[in-house]
């Protein structure tokens, strides 16, 4: 018999202890042991959480308690949820978390911390989906070339609305808040920032890169309107928000950006709140993972997962996949130096010679012109709208700012990254 407790009884919290009541039968079977949820640490005990547990507020009696075998964080946040873990492996309990910000941050910390004690995350990424499993194990004998992801459900079913039914973004983000896949405040999601968290737990699984919120690129949704919608349905791209790393001679690529995706590629089709996966390895090849990536009983059957394994070895797996410390000798590749195709949005004046002093910007710094629509707008305006081949994102970024600065643009230009 192991004894859990749940660090924060939410909507998960209380699924994974309605999981483990509802399902005991089959998961004491895989387990090979009872396992009970015997105590929720709550921040209000006069909230109703319609759960049977034994409900306290006192965090420290819990994480003090001998009895316990099993911390589950699902407080959230990161520097409480760093001391409340920090704390449990200090007193040799293991842990299973689905705290992607704290793992975000404080990932390598956490492993010199557990030592050989479990830490388990899996529900940290992708909610249901059991893609850290099959990048610790399952994908064990590969190199990894390239992990490309829709890991946020909210930008996700934004993005496919827009797309399906022609709705613009400040609808949609409304319509999102209501069904309460977004926030009051949704920068978290549609800013990019939740999927980034996730991309560098995966990168430190597949890569042994250690890099910060801070270190990478980041954009959200924000400025992607109809007419970029329209360019890419009339030329046969979905858009979708990405994490992407990727692997270049000894460099590894970390970003989460909208990407045109061809709409041939398995990726483009992941549409509503589900996630959806890929990872390129050396020997298997593509492998492609899909499915709920949140919402209570998806993430808490991650969870259960988690404890399971426990249960069944003693302990957990090596925490981010390696039973040597990888020797990696990888370094973080520089935004500038991306290298793919763009599409850009130009706010001109309708008028002779506009297209060609673009084209004469571009070609300047070596940048050459693919497809190219006009779409006019009001007062003699007109909204340009191109792609380009293969070029070097610092090239791009300076390219835009000459068009602004030389008034050849009318508002601030809006790029969108291509598939390539």
């Amino acid at each position: 018999m192991l004894k859990i407790a749940i660090i924060g009884v939410g909507t998960v919290g209380s699924s994974v202890a309605q999981i483990l009541e509802d399902n005991k039968d089959v998961i004491t079977a895989r387990a090979g042991c009872e396992l009970i949820p015997a105590i929720g640490v709550v921040s209000n005990l006069k909230k109703d959480r319609n759960v049977s547990i034994k409900l306290t507020d006192d965090i420290d009696s819990v994480l003090n308690d001998e009895s316990i075998d099993i911390v589950v964080e699902l407080m959230g946040g990161v520097d409480k949820a760093f001391e409340v873990v920090k704390k449990a492996l200090q007193n040799k309990k293991a842990v299973v978390t689905a705290n992607k910000a704290l793992l975000a941050y404080h990932r390598y910390e956490l492993q010199e911390l557990a030592g050989e004690m479990a830490f388990e995350y899996e529900a940290a990424v992708a909610g249901g989906i059991p893609i850290i499993n099959a990048l610790r194990d399952g994908l064990g004998a590969n190199h990894i070339l390239s992990i490309k992801g829709i890991m946020n459900g909210t930008c996700n079913y934004m993005l496919t609305k827009m797309i399906n039914e022609g709705v613009e973004y400040d609808e949609i983000l409304k319509e999102s808040q209501e069904l309460g896949y977004a926030e009051a405040d949704p920068t978290f999601d549609v800013g990019g920032f939740d999927t980034a968290h996730k991309l560098l737990i995966l990168a430190s699984i597949a890569y042994g890169i250690d890099a910060k919120p801070e270190d990478i690129l980041i954009e959200g949704i924000q400025s992607i309107s109809g007419a970029d919608i329209n360019f890419a349905k009339e030329f046969n791209y979905s858009i979708k928000l990405l994490a992407i790393a990727k692997k270049v001679g000894t460099e590894i690529e970390l970003r989460v950006h909208p990407v045109f995706i061809p709409e041939t590629e398995m990726i483009s089709k992941v549409d509503g709140v589900m996630n959806g996966v890929s990872v390129i390895g050396d020997k298997v090849g593509e492998t492609m993972y899909y499915g709920p990536g949140a919402g209570g009983d998806a993430t808490a059957s991650a969870v259960i997962a988690n404890i399971i394994d426990i249960a069944r070895r003693g302990k957990g797996s090596p925490m981010l996949g390696y039973q040597i410390p990888l020797e990696s000798n990888f370094t973080l590749a520089s935004a500038d130096s991306i290298e793919t195709k763009y599409y850009l949005r130009l706010k001109v004046e309708d008028k002779s010679g506009v297209l060609a002093k673009v084209a004469s910007i571009l070609g300047n710094k070596d940048i050459s012109i693919e497809t190219m629509a006009q779409k006019p707008l009001q007062c003699n305006n007109a909204n340009l709208l191109l792609s380009t081949h293969l070029c070097q994102e610092v090239n791009i970024k300076n390219a835009l700012l000459e068009l602004e600065k030389t008034g050849t643009v009318l508002e601030t230009p809006v790029m969108i990254r291509i598939d390539s």
